[in-house]
């Protein structure tokens, strides 16, 4: 236990004192001073001022505690510093002189309780919890350590104040400190460890210590453990040859999570999100979110065949959805468990923005029923900065999910490496101090203080709604998983383990002994659920066939169906009428508030916006701002989230205006464009990719009728939430039957600007497509069913994809790069290829040349075969949709140019962009009746140069070879 504000006030009470004691006098100050105090690090000796006596000092400080402009200001700067050199004797205001005790000489005011570094929390009692196995010197435990602050064994039997800041005298105002002491070791020493004194919040820490400090507390109730015990054995015995990442050593886990949610919802929640690694996943499944045992079990059976798409995943990382009764409560609460990979800490940000989207769609602002549950194991709490990166959202306004509570399974090991050599922090929770979330230590082989820990875990998080973390400090029985000899490298532990006794047996054994159950019912406890678990697994042999859809942790009730039948696969036109065009452009080109000041550049910015939309004619800032005004005129919420993504990185969205005089004052113009339109969130993100885009994937779990979009500050950016698309994004479907229609919008373009604001790296996004280069796909519904069958992409569709989009950085302001608006009118549709328009198209047999390309490579080319006068003899065709690659439509740009060479340009490195994608794809489009061939950089490490001469003498070798006609001959 810490404490950083309050200090403890412990004096004797003598004869003479007639006045009351200071802390009944004076308020509560920020910082008290150090007096004789248990469980507190010595304090400095030097005085405020030299020369200065210490009553002066006294003095000084509490009337600036009272009025704190009634001091000097030289003087009051002193005095926000605690005068922690007063000993005990001088504070309690007897006006006989007193002898002074002298603190250590060379001591700090540290000012911190640590009852937690001699907590009892290791079940095996062979490790600290805290890696450090010295006593701390300032720690009363024994009476030779009275001296430390110049006391001697005579002064334990002196009665001393209690002061308004503990709780450990009940009704008792004063104790002798022999008794002091004792109830603090009790408090603090014994089987819970608590760290909350860095939390500068004198509430909140008063708050924690009435939990632990009050007299005759009972820690807990009595837990049931045989459900997951029981569970595991079962496992064992039936698959005992199957990796199950079981529980044991920590079944307590079970009791602890159920407590979390019972408490929970008799504060009112009915929603609870949780996200935790391998280990226990499936005990948890079974006896905390209730799902099926015959369809835990089957899972284990591999002669069973694949009802539903895709590769589906190992059981231990499948999620569930379930919506049952609380028996505790009497109430409705709906538990999911969010699947994860083997990265054990990548699901958080994904339940924390799963979590955010329900309270959304509830107008739940407060977080008051809906709650999400993180469970971590200590290695990776303490080592994957992903923890670090979502503890930093859990307070952002747009981002808070109003407090998690964090649950570490501390098998004080991770895999095989010893925790000395796995973290350099005294504990792996210590992450956690970041954000002031308390930290409760508990010895997980004393199941009643941890149920007594989660109750307090759960009332916290319901009275503050700010994170809090329970670290379960236990031991795991086996090795990493069932087939794993943890010997080879533990071997002391392991040989304590195999002598430990099951948490269970030891319980039993001790409610035995204290008669609050018998051998007898002990014994039919066991039984029964024995009983259970063996007509479960009768009935998974009845199963013939594995339904992944079983697993569902978020599913979309009515989404694919329209009155009871499947939703056509059709792709509507995605048009607009004109006279919305114009609505939404005149709202983009304004300030719909009054009395409002905007920056004069943005006054410019608004302005050209204005006469575009007079000009019927968009850029990609405005016609994005037509998408989105038109899917909030149907009702569709829309959340724009990333880095800069309110101003656009290269200023060019504008979708929060600035009041220029007013801090704070803003507006959000795209809330304005109707009456009742679905609301419109554009947020800053901080400065994280991995956990926003995570985040941003977890809250369009939440609902398909959403759009959902993630900005990377640079396409190349994205690299750092690498783990979230591989993992999450790209095979969610096929793992996990999750569609998202989660959206990436990542810029990118070869300008000239180095190897790190360059690439958006596509090839590794057309790499995880798992459409086939080799077949030619023979449908009727040709574009839909094509989108239904790839992994990513999204329209308007009858089914959710995620789309990866790589935006534009030049193109942005490019004077050529505009729509019309008739391009968007009703009954147009997104073009997957856009043809050449020119005289290469009025004149097709005379073309020798084909330039295939996409992005900003085609305004390079164009430019090029205009200052050539090549635009009869080169058609130029863009390829807008890459994957799934648009087989249907290139086949009929191929016949059209009979007589043409097939080049495929890109402004990237040969190894790098489209071409590996593109170039056998486009073979099998002309069944490989001639060769494609390449023209661009040549294959590079780096994504580009940094030398902008280098880089414009590469993009002109490129132009060179897309417009010599001759250039390819020899290689033919």
């Amino acid at each position: 236990m810490q404490t950083g504000e309050k200090k403890t006030l412990l004096r004797p009470l003598t004869a003479s004192q007639t006045v009351k004691t200071i802390s009944q006098h004076r308020p509560a100050a920020p910082r008290t001073f150090q007096q004789i105090r248990c469980y507190s690090a010595p304090v400095a000796a030097e005085p405020f001022l030299s020369g200065t006596s210490s009553n002066y000092v006294e003095e000084m400080y509490y009337a600036w505690l009272e009025n704190p402009k009634s001091v000097h200001k030289v003087r009051s700067n002193l005095a926000r510093r605690s005068p922690s050199h007063l000993c005990p004797t001088t504070v309690g205001r007897d006006p006989s002189p007193q002898p002074r005790v002298p603190p250590a000489p060379s001591s700090r005011a540290l000012g911190t309780i640590r009852g937690h570094h001699v907590a009892q929390l290791d079940p095996l009692g062979i490790l600290d919890a805290d890696l450090d196995s010295s006593l701390p010197a300032d720690l009363i435990t024994s009476t030779d350590k009275l001296g430390f602050y110049g006391l001697d064994e005579s002064d334990l039997d002196k009665v001393f104040h209690l002061p308004t800041t503990t709780f450990i005298g009940g009704n008792e105002s004063a104790l002798p400190l022999r008794e002091i002491i004792r109830r603090l070791e009790m408090a603090y020493c014994q089987h819970i460890g608590v760290e909350f004194m860095f939390i500068n919040d004198l509430e909140q820490c008063q708050w924690i210590r009435q939990k632990f400090e009050t007299p005759g507390i009972i820690p807990g109730t009595d837990p049931t453990l045989s459900l997951p015990s029981r569970f595991e054995e079962f496992l064992h015995r039936k698959w005992s040859s199957e990796k199950r990442f079981g529980l044991e050593g920590c079944e307590v886990l079970i009791p602890a999570l159920k407590t979390i949610i019972d408490k929970s919802s008799e504060k009112g929640v009915d929603y609870v999100i949780m996200g935790m690694p391998h280990r226990g996943r499936l005990n948890v499944l079974a006896n905390v979110i209730r799902k099926e045992l015959e369809q835990i079990f089957c899972q284990f059976d591999s002669k069973l065949e694949a009802a539903d798409e895709g590769s589906g995943d190992v059981k231990y990382h499948l999620g569930m959805y379930h919506r049952r009764i609380n028996r505790v409560t009497d109430r409705n609460i709906t538990l999911s468990l969010v699947a994860n990979p083997s990265h054990l800490e990548a699901a958080d940000p994904v339940v924390q923005g799963k979590t955010k989207a329900e309270q959304f769609y509830c107008g739940d602002t407060e977080g008051k029923k809906v709650m999400s549950i993180l469970l971590h194991g200590d290695a990776a709490f303490a080592g994957q900065g992903i923890v670090y990166e979502t503890f930093h959202l859990s307070d952002l306004p747009s981002y808070t999910t109003h407090g998690t509570v964090h649950v570490v399974v501390n098998n004080q090991i991770g895999f095989t490496t010893d925790p000395r050599m796995a973290r350099s922090s005294p504990y792996p929770t210590d992450v956690a101090r970041v954000v002031n979330a308390p930290i409760f230590h508990v010895n997980a082989d004393d199941p009643e203080a941890v149920v007594y820990v989660c109750n307090v875990a759960a009332e916290w998080r319901s009275t503050f709604h700010k994170d809090v973390v329970v670290d379960l400090v236990c031991y795991r029985r086996n090795g990493h998983n069932e087939m794993d000899e943890p010997m080879f490298t533990q071997p002391l532990m392991y040989k304590q383990i195999r002598k430990q006794k099951p948490v269970l047996q030891k319980y039993a054994e001790l409610l035995i002994s204290q008669g609050v159950v018998n051998q007898l019912e002990y014994e039919e406890e066991i039984a029964k659920y024995d009983k259970i678990c063996e007509e479960a697994h009768a009935r998974s042999k009845d199963e013939k066939i594995l339904h992944i859809k079983h697993w569902l942790d978020s599913p979309w009730p009515g989404f694919f169906t329209l009155d009871g039948q499947p939703r056509s696969m059709t792709c509507p036109s995605t048009g607009l009428n004109e006279e919305d065009l114009t609505h939404i452009g005149q709202v983009a080109s304004s300030v719909p508030v009054e009395d409002f000041t905007i920056h004069g550049g943005l006054s410019r910015i608004l302005k050209t916006r204005g006469e575009m939309v007079k000009n019927r004619t968009v850029d990609w800032a405005l016609a994005e701002y037509m998408a989105f005004g038109s899917l909030l005129k149907e009702g569709i919420h829309i959340r724009l989230s990333g880095q800069d993504v309110e101003r656009g990185t290269f200023s060019h969205r504008h979708h929060v205006l600035h009041d220029q005089n007013v801090d704070k004052r803003t507006c959000i113009p795209m809330n304005h464009l109707w009456p009742n339109q679905a609301p419109y969130t554009v947020c800053n993100s901080s400065l994280s990719e991995y956990g926003v885009l995570g985040f941003e994937l977890g809250f369009a779990m939440a609902s398909p009728n959403a759009l959902v979009l993630w900005e990377a500050q640079f396409g190349d950016f994205h690299n750092t939430a690498q783990c979230i698309i591989d993992q999450f994004i790209c095979p969610g479907q096929a793992k996990w039957v999750r569609q998202n229609g989660i959206v990436l919008l990542l810029p990118h373009g070869m300008e000239g600007m180095g190897p790190e604001h360059s690439s958006a790296r596509p090839e590794r996004f057309l790499q995880m497509c798992n459409d086939d280069p080799d077949v030619f796909p023979k449908l009727d519904d040709f574009d839909v069913r094509q989108l239904y069958d790839c992994n990513w992409i999204v329209i308007l569709l009858p089914f959710r994809k995620p789309l990866i989009i790589f935006t534009p950085k030049s193109l942005l302001r490019h004077p050529e790069a505009r729509s019309s608006f008739d391009d968007m009118l009703p009954g147009t549709h997104f073009l997957r290829v856009i043809p050449d328009s020119g005289p290469a198209a009025q004149s097709p047999e005379r073309v020798k040349r084909v330039l295939f390309c996409t992005g900003k490579v085609y305004y390079d080319l164009t430019r090029e075969r205009k200052a050539r006068q090549m635009e009869a003899d080169v058609a130029v065709t863009r390829v807008e949709q890459l994957s799934p690659f648009p087989f249907d439509l290139l086949q009929l740009e191929a016949q059209k140019y009979p007589a043409a060479e097939l080049v495929w340009c890109q402004e990237e490195h040969k190894n790098q962009g489209y071409y590996d994608y593109v170039k056998p794809r486009l073979r099998t489009t002309i069944n490989r009746a001639k060769p494609v061939w390449y023209a661009g950089r040549e294959p590079a490490a780096a994504p580009a140069t940094g030398n902008k001469k280098t880089h414009l003498t590469e993009l002109q070798r490129l132009l060179d070879t897309a417009f010599n006609l001759d250039a390819f001959k020899d290689l033919a």
